[in-house]
């Protein structure tokens, strides 16, 4: 497996996200409500942050995005009343003006803090649902992996299939391993030919047990799922995994699937191990995973 090279760029536009120069920069909108938490784990998955109006150019920049109640990144989590950016810039360090009445930490609940469209502030309780905007830093140390149209020098392209891998060795549940490739403009891997599964067997292959942190277990997540149908299993993009293994593309292990159970709840969620064969997995179980994405740019250099 080969490493796309890196090159440096003065200026990197990102892929959904929105260069502003007053605030060397980017953001990006993200208008679908989320939790606090949930809005603070996606920024910092597409590695950028909950954005705050840490001084008046950004409450300006922000101000002129938002036409709804927003989340910003100034919380109280860690202690109550002690507000600060995720940064780590104080409240008391920002231009805040609050709304009438606030802030009033209703029912003592209220750790986070919203933007109103006018430009005023709220708290509310941080798992109220509002849209979101995170915000990127410009930095020179920034670089393209050319190979595969990303910032993330982690990917690696792949000639024999046409796609970028990249393996994830700290652990997390199938589904915030999904949200964790979206989050990079990538899926959880597809074996779509016989060639595909020997690429993904040979990038297990490569990671002992012993460099995938806090794993339990040795499997591999990817991208299959019975959908809530046990026993109905495609792959997240709707392959039937039937269909798969009729044309020798992946074969199930011996005894699979067998909806083994583990705390009461069975096995929907795919995994492979580095015998190349599939295994059906715990949902909620942590392991390793491969993500996948097409080469298409996702970032490209432009001169300032």
């Amino acid at each position: 497996m080969s490493y796309a090279p890196t090159g440096t760029s003065a200026l990197i536009i990102i892929y959904d996200y929105v260069y502003h120069p007053e605030i060397e920069g980017w953001l990006k909108q993200n208008i679908i409500p989320a939790t606090w938490h949930q809005a603070r784990l996606r920024c910092h998955l597409e590695g950028a942050e909950l954005a705050s109006p840490i001084d008046d150019g950004f409450l300006k920049t922000l101000k002129g995005r938002s036409q709804v109640p927003t989340w910003t990144g100034v919380h109280s989590l860690f202690s109550k009343g002690d507000y600060s950016s995720i940064e780590g810039v104080p409240i008391l360090r920002m231009p805040i003006s609050w709304a009438p009445g606030e802030p009033d930490n209703h029912e003592d609940k209220e750790q986070c803090i919203i933007m109103m469209p006018n430009g005023t502030f709220a708290d509310v309780c941080c798992d109220e649902m509002f849209p979101y905007i995170c915000f990127r830093k410009k930095s020179a140390s920034v670089s393209v992996n050319v190979a595969c149209g990303t910032v993330d020098s982690s990917y690696g392209y792949e000639t024999k299939t046409g796609s970028c891998y990249k393996f994830h060795n700290h652990v997390q549940t199938w589904n915030r391993a999904y949200m964790t490739c979206a989050a990079e403009g990538a899926h959880l891997a597809i074996m779509d030919t016989a060639v595909e599964t020997q690429v993904l067997k040979e990038i297990i292959s490569e990671y002992s047990k012993t460099k995938i942190y806090g794993a339990k277990y040795d499997h591999v997540l990817v991208g299959f799922h019975d959908w809530g149908d046990a026993g109905v299993w495609t792959t997240i993009h709707g392959q039937s995994i039937d269909d798969l293994v009729d044309t020798g593309v992946i074969n199930w292990a011996s005894g699979e699937p067998n909806n083994g159970t583990l705390n009461g709840l069975g096995q929907s969620c795919g995994s492979m191990r580095k015998d190349g064969h599939l295994y059906d997995f715990w949902c909620h179980v942590r392991a390793a995973f491969i993500c996948e994405k097409n080469p298409d740019s996702l970032a490209k250099e432009e001169d300032e």
